[in-house]
């Protein structure tokens, strides 16, 4: 199946050097567990980078983006566990975006995704999201080997619920914030770069309408929870 819901959180990060193992075991039998047992989170995954950075990739998908602004949601974000107190502060390079679904095109999860970050350019949003939807990514989505591939669009305001949380304030100050995502599953790390650069070089993105400051990077599965 595509994405469950109509939104995501999206989360890269980094860890304090030494604190991997603190980390992957926080993530794996607290957090993720307990931030998809909150009502509206469907499914958590956790990545961990094959090229690019951050190493570490996050996705949530949610009923819709009320969910990340939500009560639910934000009582857990002013009630950190003291596991999570300890853990937060050793995030590093952290971006975190909280996006509606904009187009969802695939079945199952891949082993292997690819994020791009980008932006419209300057009166261009419309040609770029036109393109996205109607060409590039329903093309991209019948190669052999990809699984998946899904346009998000930021939400401000679900974004920066968060800001005055009590996790927030145990972070290493704000967090920075994506524009649109492309999310490219497939099966494995080198058939979803050949997409890519087939498809959504960075020469491609901004000869069809996007900004010039487009990060990439590729991540491997290592862990997913659904909701049942």
């Amino acid at each position: 199946m595509a994405l469950r819901g109509g939104a995501v959180l999206a989360i890269w990060n980094d860890i304090a050097p030494g604190g991997e193992a603190e980390f992957d075991h926080w993530h794996t039998r607290e957090h993720v567990p307990e931030r998809v047992g909150i009502p509206g989170f469907l499914r958590g995954r956790r990545y961990e980078a094959v090229g690019g950075s951050p190493r570490y990739f996050t996705l949530y998908e949610t009923e819709s983006a009320a969910t990340l602004a939500g009560s639910a949601y934000l009582e857990r974000l002013n009630n950190p566990t003291a596991w999570t107190r300890r853990a937060l502060p050793m995030f590093r390079n952290t971006r975190r975006t909280a996006c509606r679904v904009t187009l969802s095109l695939g079945e199952g999860i891949g082993g292997a995704l690819q994020t791009l970050e980008l932006g419209p350019a300057r009166g261009r949003e419309e040609e770029l999201r036109g393109w996205l939807t109607g060409t590039a990514l329903p093309t991209v989505s019948e190669r052999p080997g990809l699984v998946g591939a899904h346009l998000c669009e930021a939400d401000m305001a679900a974004t920066t619920a968060k800001a005055k949380t009590d996790e927030a304030r145990l972070g290493q100050g704000p967090d920075e914030m994506a524009r649109w995502v492309i999310l490219v599953e497939g099966l494995d790390q080198d058939t979803v770069e050949g997409a890519c650069r087939d498809f959504l070089s960075a020469e491609t993105l901004t000869r069809h309408g996007a900004a010039p400051d487009i990060a990439a990077a590729v991540y491997r599965l290592t862990y997913s929870l659904s909701d049942r």
